[in-house]
């Protein structure tokens, strides 16, 4: 019995954007809401950060959701606008 010979090329760019890109369309899906820990990982920014340049933004505020004194959350589509918009200033 003979085995085929198979040599495949992959490249590794194209197929971390494909990854990528499906990941972050499921998340779409079914991510409603997210906290500044969850914005963090995402953005790959600081929580500093987003405290300092995003989060104390009057468009920011609006969109928080919060019990007293619990934790603090936001939108997930409406905060990220927000976010590209603010950025857009810069």
């Amino acid at each position: 019995m003979q085995f085929a010979d198979l040599n495949i090329s992959i490249n590794q760019d194209e197929l971390r954007f494909y990854i990528n890109d499906q990941l972050n369309s499921a998340i779409k899906k079914t991510l409603f809401t997210w906290d500044i820990d969850e914005m963090s990982k995402r953005t790959c920014m600081s929580k500093r950060f987003l405290e300092n340049e995003f989060l104390h933004d009057p468009r920011m505020k609006l969109l928080e959701r919060r019990k007293e004194r619990g934790k603090r959350f936001w939108f997930y589509e409406e905060s990220k606008e927000v976010m590209k918009q603010i950025m857009d200033e810069w």
